[in-house]
């Protein structure tokens, strides 16, 4: 299965140390070497790294990793290829634009039965069950709303009812960004951790890397992370409940949805 990295905050924030994590589990600690991509935004535009090969031996991870870049939200991933073969084109994570503006997608997992969605105007690029499930959950929502919502809390319970009914059957863990907020839908296994003041060191659990946050932060800041399985192993994580929709604000929680 895939490993997934999400990051939102209320002030921007390089995503390097979290991505060190998930990079090395992208082929040296963790068997996820089929691809790796990182997408990092700027207001609604997601600037997308994306590679058919292992994070752990890439010299692009690495160059993302020497050249950080601040954002408000970040959506990274890590393939085991389960459908589809290692290609660009089946690479997380994916983005279509809607609204005037991008969404962007990662996935864990298998969805049941894909072909049998109701896809609407957005169509599959690559062979993956993911992408497909993508374009479905897209469509889905352009069905219920003519435009950006003025809540996006309506849009991201939407997400939640349309992941649900997408992922029945099968493994749906996603991460779903819009520039605005991160979705973050468990099927079997997720967790986040919210670091703010007073902030503490934080250790790698796949590398001698450690950070203290106290140094490189202000008291306002608050960073929201979610990944597959804890990243560090000096921080309490909190894990989801599976059928547990989680969407992240300005660097907080700011709703839970159950299927």
């Amino acid at each position: 299965m895939c490993e997934l990295l999400g990051m939102e905050c209320n002030v921007p924030t390089d995503i390097v140390f979290s991505f060190a994590g998930l990079a090395a589990r992208g082929g040296r600690t963790g068997h996820h070497a089929d691809g790796w991509g990182l997408a990092l935004y700027e207001g609604k535009a997601a600037r997308i790294f994306r590679e058919p090969a292992a994070a752990a031996d890439s010299p692009l991870a690495r160059f993302v990793r020497e050249h950080p870049l601040k954002t408000l939200l970040a959506v990274a991933h890590v393939r085991k290829r389960t459908r589809g073969p290692v290609c660009l084109v089946n690479t997380h994570p994916f983005a279509r634009e809607l609204w005037g503006r991008q969404f962007v997608f990662a996935h864990n997992g298998t969805v049941k039965n894909v072909r049998r969605l109701k896809l609407g105007r957005f169509q599959p690029i690559g062979t993956t069950d993911s992408e497909y499930a993508f374009c479905a959950l897209l469509g889905a929502i352009a069905g219920d709303f003519k435009a950006y919502p003025r809540a996006p809390s309506a849009l991201a319970e939407a997400i939640a009812e349309h992941g649900a009914r997408i992922g029945a059957g099968g493994t749906f863990n996603f991460l779903l960004g819009d520039g605005s907020q991160l979705v973050a839908r468990c099927s079997t296994r997720l967790h986040h951790i919210v670091r703010q003041a007073p902030f503490a060191r934080a250790t790698l659990a796949d590398e001698d890397v450690s950070v203290d946050f106290a140094a490189v932060t202000t008291p306002r800041d608050r960073v929201a992370v979610v990944a597959t399985l804890p990243l560090t192993k000096d921080e309490r994580w909190i894990a989801a409940t599976p059928g547990t929709t989680w969407v992240f604000r300005k660097g907080r929680l700011a709703a839970t949805f159950g299927d």
